[in-house]
């Protein structure tokens, strides 16, 4: 894992209109997380999409260079979090912009399940199993099925938009200004 100085969404050119359009998407940020057994490897991520049918899918575009998107590939499991604002240096340890002494996994409570670890102190969370992925830009894109799901009710989501942190209300209030 590398730690950047600059943050990832500063110092680019202001030509880059596909970037700028991303930053004003947002997103909830969810922590994605799996483990071989021996290895645990996490990733913030927060281009996630929910597709309901007869099985529920998770798709997430990732960084195809994380441990993360090759202990996924290892294994085909996951553990998906919701975070919450209180959740946001563990958002920035697993993203790689500050540096986690000893591991992100140590930032935190976790418990060990089949599909990796699980935060805790996420309130929402599902297991998933890899069905599909595909090479899109600079990412790849995995469409996960999810095998489990505990849904909770989230007062204080974390919000990513505009390469920042917002809770759900001041995202919304950015908007109208």
């Amino acid at each position: 894992m590398t730690i950047h100085g600059e943050h990832p969404f500063t110092g680019h050119e202001p030509t880059d209109e596909v970037r700028r359009l991303r930053a004003r998407l947002g997103g909830v940020v969810t922590l994605w997380t799996a483990s071989t057994g021996e290895d645990e490897a996490g990733l913030t991520v927060s281009s996630v999409m929910v597709a309901r049918g007869d099985e529920g899918r998770i798709l997430a575009l990732v960084d195809p260079l994380s441990d993360f998107a090759e202990t996924f590939e290892h294994t085909g499991r996951a553990v998906v979090q919701l975070l919450r604002w209180h959740h946001r240096d563990l958002a920035d340890a697993f993203a790689g912009l500050t540096p986690a002494p000893g591991g992100p996994f140590r930032l935190a409570d976790f418990a060990a399940t089949d599909h990796g670890p699980r935060l805790l102190s996420a309130g929402t969370w599902a297991l998933v199993e890899k069905e599909s992925e595909a090479d899109v830009g600079w990412s790849r894109l995995y469409t996960a099925r999810i095998v489990e799901l505990h849904v909770a009710e989230e007062t204080d989501p974390l919000v990513h938009r505009r390469g920042r942190y917002r809770r759900a209300a001041d995202a919304q209030d950015a908007d109208e200004q």
